[in-house]
C-alpha cells in the first residue's frame, strides 16, 4: 500500500511538472530557439503563412548549411545554398510539425532557378477558391542578383509538393522582396520591391493567381522599402514594410490605403518600446489574423544572422488597435491566451 501510494505521489508530480511545461510553452518568446514536434529548429525564413480548413501552414526559405559571402560581393549578399522551401503546420500556432521540403532545389541543372547556386526568398502561398490550387509566389534570383524575378509554382496540397512553373518579371518590371495578398472578393495581387528596390509595385494577378494581369500601381516611388506584409482590418489596407539597409535592421514604416490599388498613405513607424527605432532588430515579413480571436493580428519578423542565416530567429508580436491608431508594442513574450 505504501509503495502504490508512494507511485501515484510520483505520478501526480510528473503529471503536475508536465502541465507548467505545457503552460509555460504556450508563450511565444522572442528570438529563442523554436523548436517543431520532433524537436527540430524550426527553419521558414522570410516567411508567410496560409490558413486553410482550420491548420496553418508556414512557409520559409529553408537555410541550411555554411553561409558565404561571394568573393565579387560589393554588398553583404550573405547567402546559403537553395534547398527549398519548408512548410510546417500548427492548428494552435504554438505547436509545429514539419511537412517536409514542399519546393525543393533542382541540382542536376545550374541554369535552373531553383539550382543551389541561385537564390530563393520570401516564399508565399495562397489557396485558389476557383481552381482549387495552392500558388506559391518566390523571389527568385540569380547569384550576382541581376534577374530580380517572381517564380510561380502550383500544388493540389498545402504540404506539396508544389510544381515550379517558372519565372518572370511581373509587368516587365524587377521583382524582389515580395508577398501575396488576397482579397475578401478572391482579387489576389502580388506586392514587389522593384526599380532595384526604389519602388513599391502592386501587381492585381489573373483569376487563376499565376500571371498578372498587366494592371498594377507604383508606390513610394524613390522611398526604397522592402520586406512588405499586408494586411486588411475594418475595410482599409495597410502595409508594413522595412527600409533597405540589407541584413541590418532599420526603422519599420506603416502605410494605409482605403483601395488596395489606390493611393496608399504613410502613418509612420508603428513600433514602440524597447528597440522600436530598429524593428526589434528584426524585419517584417507577414501579417496573420488569428482566428477565433477578435482583432488579433500576429506581425511576423525575421531576426537575422547574416553571418550564420540558418541560425536566423523569429518575432512575432500582436498588433495593437486603439480607434485609428496602430501600434507593434515590444513584448519579450506573450500568449494568445492574453486576448479574447
Amino acid at each position: 500500500m505504501v509503495k502504490k501510494i508512494g507511485w501515484t505521489i510520483i505520478a501526480t508530480t510528473l503529471l503536475t511538472l508536465l502541465t507548467m511545461c505545457s503552460t509555460e510553452s504556450r508563450n511565444i518568446v522572442q528570438g529563442e530557439l523554436w523548436l517543431d514536434t520532433a524537436g527540430n529548429p524550426i527553419n521558414a525564413h522570410g516567411s508567410g503563412m496560409l490558413y486553410h480548413n482550420g491548420v496553418y501552414y508556414w512557409y520559409g526559405e529553408y537555410k541550411k548549411g555554411e553561409t558565404i559571402l561571394p568573393e565579387w560581393a560589393t554588398w553583404e549578399c550573405y547567402r546559403t545554398d537553395v534547398t527549398g522551401v519548408s512548410c510546417y503546420s500548427s492548428t494552435d500556432l504554438y505547436n509545429w510539425t514539419f511537412e517536409g521540403i514542399v519546393l525543393g532545389a533542382v541540382t542536376d541543372d545550374p541554369s535552373h532557378d531553383l539550382h543551389p547556386s541561385k537564390v530563393l526568398e520570401r516564399p508565399k502561398v495562397v489557396y485558389n477558391a476557383k481552381t482549387h490550387k495552392f500558388v506559391m509566389w518566390a523571389h527568385v534570383e540569380s547569384a550576382d542578383y541581376s534577374k530580380a524575378a517572381a517564380g510561380v509554382a502550383v500544388s493540389d496540397s498545402p504540404t506539396g509538393p508544389f510544381t515550379y512553373l517558372g519565372s518572370f518579371r511581373p509587368n516587365d518590371a524587377m521583382s524582389r522582396d515580395q508577398t501575396l495578398f488576397v482579397d475578401d472578393d478572391g482579387k489576389a495581387y502580388q506586392f514587389a520591391s522593384s526599380e532595384h528596390n526604389a519602388t513599391m509595385y502592386i501587381n492585381e494577378l489573373t483569376d487563376d493567381y499565376l500571371q498578372p494581369t498587366g494592371r498594377y500601381t507604383r508606390n513610394f516611388i524613390d522611398m526604397s522599402r522592402e520586406a512588405p506584409a499586408v494586411f486588411k482590418k475594418d475595410g482599409k489596407y495597410y502595409m508594413i514594410s522595412s527600409g533597405c539597409t540589407g541584413w541590418d535592421p532599420n526603422q519599420a514604416q506603416l502605410a494605409v490605403a482605403d483601395s488596395i490599388m489606390g493611393e496608399w498613405s504613410i502613418i509612420g513607424d508603428p513600433c514602440t518600446g524597447t528597440n522600436a527605432d530598429k524593428t526589434f532588430y528584426a524585419q517584417s515579413t507577414y501579417v496573420q489574423q488569428v482566428h477565433g480571436k477578435k482583432d488579433l493580428y500576429i506581425a511576423m519578423f525575421d531576426r537575422w544572422n547574416k553571418t550564420d542565416l540558418e541560425d536566423s530567429r523569429y518575432v512575432w508580436l500582436p498588433i495593437e488597435f486603439d480607434n485609428d491608431q496602430i501600434t507593434i508594442p515590444w513584448r519579450e513574450e506573450w500568449s494568445l491566451d492574453d486576448f479574447e
